[in-house]
């Protein structure tokens, strides 16, 4: 392999692994919400 291809191989592991510790940290700060604003029924569907 040439370096430039060693670079752009580094660049794209820490691009994807980057990416998914930084989607990590942000869902473990804030969570799923639990609570919904009020709002429609889940059943009302016109006939």
């Amino acid at each position: 392999m040439t370096g430039l291809a060693i670079a752009f191989l580094i660049l794209a592991i820490v691009i994807v692994w980057g990416g998914l510790i930084a989607s990590v940290l942000y869902l473990r700060a804030r969570p799923e919400r639990a609570d919904f604003p009020a709002g429609g029924d889940d059943e009302s569907y016109p006939d």
